[in-house]
């Protein structure tokens, strides 16, 4: 179920976020919404990468090696990110999902006033997770019919806002989802600031509950 509170939260300290890392992860879909909360600045916003290993390094899809120093610390994270990884047999997110530890690791890391976001096909992780099922929200595409097949309410949007699950869209909806949560934390004036330093414009829509 959503939490409504998870909508309006104004934290009194930096909003902690973590991005999931792992091996084959796509850069653009971790990098959007990264460079858009670096904007927020330090005192509002505080970003980690993590595994589900711990800490390590992890080589992306392009073969960039990124060195993720802190521990899978769910219950210290205000949200959690987890980006997509390609999509298909010998992708890096069909080797996650077989693999079942970062699936187990994010089923177990849902409580009250955590949200769960995803980009791209990142958001079949979380249905392999069985935090999708009965749920708004969409991916890339190409995984839309199967993210159904699992149990989704599948619906339109560039970004899809279900409460303490927001998810988007195709590689670059990564952005917009990092300024639609910059919106719903800091509010529409930041937002903006985001979208002007960056010289980007939102596309589509925010299908919010």
């Amino acid at each position: 179920m959503s939490d409504p509170s998870t909508r309006s939260h104004r934290p009194t300290r930096p909003l902690r976020v973590h991005t999931v890392l792992y091996d084959g992860v796509e850069e653009q879909d971790f990098a959007g919404h990264i460079e858009v909360f670096g904007i927020v600045g330090e005192e509002f916003l505080a970003q980690s990468f993590v595994t589900a290993d711990g800490a390590r390094r992890v080589t992306t899809s392009a073969g960039m090696e990124v060195v993720c120093r802190d521990a899978w610390a769910p219950h210290s994270a205000d949200v959690i990110i987890v980006p997509g990884g390609g999509y298909g047999d010998g992708s890096g997110l069909q080797r996650e999902i077989r693999r079942g530890i970062l699936p187990r690791a994010l089923a177990a890391a849902r409580r009250d006033g955590l949200v769960l976001g995803a980009v791209c096909s990142g958001t079949m992780l979380l249905s392999a997770a069985g935090l999708t099922r009965g749920r708004r929200c969409t991916t890339h595409h190409i995984a839309q019919e199967d993210l159904r097949a699992q149990g989704a309410r599948v619906v339109g949007g560039r970004v899809v806002d279900d409460g303490d699950l927001v998810t988007c869209g195709g590689v670059t909806s990564g952005i917009d989802l990092g300024i639609w949560l910059i919106e719903r934390f800091f509010g529409p004036d930041r937002a903006l600031f985001a979208e002007e330093v960056l010289e980007y414009q939102r596309r589509g829509i925010v299908n919010s509950a």
